[in-house]
C-alpha cells in the first residue's frame, strides 16, 4: 500500500513477524466502521465517579448545591497516580453519594443537575505545548485529567514521568483496536489524525523519545491511508501490523513492533518504550488547543440488537441507558451488555451506569451472541488449546486450576501477574472453563492475601517497637 498525498511515493512497511498465540475472532466491526463520529447530547443528569482511573480514588472538591460548569474541577487527590475529574456540563451539584460503578461496585460520585446552558468555566484557556518543558507538559497533562482511553484507564502523566534511570527511545501509539466491535479509534484516526500525531508529538517531547511509531493493524486500510497522509515529521513512523487478537496489548505491540521483550513483573519503560492509544494522543491535542480537560470520550455503542449502533462522542458521567438511547434504544431485550468488548469487557446488571473515562464501548448481545452457559466445576481435558493461543506464554488451564484449588504458592511461580487477561484462553477451550474469570480471581485473591501478611508484618513491628520504647521509658 502506498502512502498518497504529501507522502506520495512511499510505502508503510509491513511487519513480518506475528504475534505469538492470539485468536482471530469475527471482527464485527461493520456495524459501526462507516459511521461517523457524532455528539450526543448531555442527559438531564450526569454521574461523575470519583475513581475513573487506576491508583488512587479522588476526593471531592464540591458538595451538594454548588454550581459547576464545564471543565470545573470536582475531585482531586494528592496522590501521585491518580487523575482529577471535571464536570462534563454546567449546573448544579445534586449529591454526592456511592453510586454504581461500570467496573463494579459503588463508588463515591459527583451527581450534577445539568441545566443546559453548557457555561464553560472561565478558567480554561489554549496552551502552546512548545512553550513547555517535559515538567510543565506532565502537570498539564495531570491537570487535564488525562488516562488512558484504551481501556486500562491508567493516569497518562504518570506513563509520562519515567525514572532517570530508564531513558525512553521510542514511543508507540497503539492504533490496532483489535477488540471485536469496537471502532471508536478507527473513527478517530480518520476524523482526527492531525490531532492524533500532535498528541504524539506531546507525547514524545515529554518524555524525551527521539522516535515515534504509529501501529495500525491491516484490517484498518483507510485508518493507514488517513495517517500515511498526515504524517510529516521524520521521526515518526508508520507500521502495519497483522491482524491477530491482541495485537494490541501493550507488551504485546512492544515485542511485535520492537522485538523487545519487557521483563516478567516489568514495565514497557524497563526496554526503553512508552505506548500511548491514539484517542489519549487526540485528547492530548485537543487539550492543549482548546483548554478543555477531558469531559467527553468517543464510545462505540453497538451490537445487533442496538436500532443504529453508532460513534457517539458522549460527555462523561452520561448513564448507559442515554446512550442506548441516543442510538435508537434496544430492537430485543438483550442477553447481555458489555462495557468494551466481548473479550475484554465488563458485563453490566443495570444500564443505570455512567459512561467512565474508561469506557470505549457499550455492546449490546442478543442470546445467540452472549455464549454459553458456564460450567459450575472447571473441567480441563489437558488439550494444550489455551496455551498455544496465549500470547504470553504463559499456562492458562494451570493458573486457572491453581487458583481454583488455592495453591497460591504455584500461581506466583507460574508468574500469573504476567497475565494480561485478554480472553484468548477462555475463547480456545473446549470445555468451556472460565479460564480468563478464574485466573481473574485468583490475581485478587493472591493480592489480598499478600497485603494482610504486610499488614501483619508492619502490626508486629509496631507492637515490638512499642515495646522497646516503653522499656527504655522506665
Amino acid at each position: 500500500m502506498k502512502r498518497t498525498g504529501s507522502a506520495a511515493g512511499r510505502r508503510i512497511p509491513r511487519l513480518i513477524p506475528r504475534i505469538r498465540g492470539g485468536v482471530h475472532p469475527p471482527d464485527s466491526k461493520q456495524l459501526t466502521a462507516d459511521k461517523p463520529i457524532r455528539k450526543m447530547d448531555a442527559p438531564s443528569t450526569v454521574v461523575l465517579p470519583l475513581r475513573q482511573h487506576l491508583g488512587a480514588p479522588c476526593s471531592p472538591t464540591v458538595g451538594k448545591g454548588d454550581r459547576v460548569l464545564v471543565g470545573t474541577v470536582v475531585g482531586d487527590a494528592e496522590a501521585f497516580v491518580s487523575a482529577p475529574v471535571h464536570s462534563s456540563v454546567s449546573g448544579t451539584v445534586q449529591n454526592v453519594a456511592p453510586y454504581p460503578h461500570p467496573a463494579g461496585g459503588e463508588v463515591l460520585a459527583v451527581i450534577v443537575e445539568n441545566d443546559g446552558e453548557n457555561e464553560i468555566d472561565p478558567g480554561l484557556s489554549p496552551r502552546d505545548w512548545k512553550k513547555l518543558d517535559e515538567d510543565g507538559i506532565r502537570r498539564a497533562v495531570r491537570s487535564a485529567g488525562m488516562v488512558g482511553l484504551g481501556g486500562a484507564a491508567f493516569p497518562t502523566h504518570v506513563k509520562l514521568s519515567p525514572p532517570r534511570q530508564y531513558p525512553i527511545d521510542t514511543v508507540i501509539l497503539n492504533g490496532a483496536e483489535c477488540e471485536p466491535f469496537l471502532t471508536s479509534d478507527y473513527r478517530l484516526m480518520l476524523e482526527a489524525a492531525e490531532e492524533i500525531v500532535e498528541g504524539l508529538r506531546i507525547i514524545m517531547k515529554a518524555v524525551g523519545a527521539p522516535r515515534g511509531v504509529v501501529a495500525v493493524e491491516d484490517n484498518k486500510p483507510q485508518a493507514l491511508r488517513a495517517m500515511a497522509e498526515t504524517i510529516r515529521d521524520p521521526a515518526i513512523e508508520l507500521r502495519s501490523l497483522h491482524t491477530r487478537y491482541p495485537q494490541g496489548a501493550e507488551k504485546v505491540l512492544i515485542t511485535t513492533v520492537l522485538g523487545r521483550e519487557v521483563p516478567s513483573g516489568g514495565l514497557p519503560m524497563h526496554v526503553g518504550v512508552v505506548v500511548n492509544n491514539v484517542g489519549t494522543a487526540q485528547a492530548i491535542a485537543r487539550y492543549f488547543r482548546t483548554g478543555m480537560p477531558l469531559v467527553e470520550r468517543v464510545v462505540t455503542v453497538t451490537g445487533s440488537v442496538v436500532r443504529d449502533p453508532s460513534n457517539l462522542l458522549i460527555p462523561l458521567g452520561s448513564s448507559f441507558a442515554s446512550a442506548v438511547e441516543a442510538c435508537g434504544g434496544f430492537s430485543e431485550t438483550p442477553a447481555k451488555v458489555i462495557m468494551g468488548g466481548p473479550m475484554m469487557g465488563l458485563a453490566q446488571y443495570t444500564l443505570d451506569v455512567p459512561v467512565v473515562k474508561g469506557t470505549s464501548g457499550i455492546l449490546a448481545l442478543s442470546s445467540a451472541e452472549a455464549g454459553y452457559e458456564i460450567l459450575r466445576e472447571p473441567v480441563c481435558i489437558r488439550c494444550g488449546r489455551c496455551v498455544q493461543a496465549c500470547p504470553m506464554n504463559l499456562i492458562p488451564n494451570y493458573l486457572a486450576i491453581y487458583g481454583h484449588r488455592e495453591k497460591w504458592a504455584d500461581l506466583e511461580r507460574l508468574h500469573i501477574n504476567d497475565c494480561i487477561e485478554c480472553g484468548c484462553c477462555t475463547y480456545t477451550c473446549p470445555t468451556r472453563n472460565p479460564i480468563v474469570q478464574l485466573i481473574k480471581a485468583g490475581k485478587v485473591e493472591l493480592e489480598r492475601r499478600k497485603a494482610l501478611v504486610e499488614k501483619r508484618r508492619k502490626d508486629k513491628a509496631g507492637a515490638e517497637q512499642g515495646e522497646g520504647g516503653g522499656d527504655g521509658g522506665r
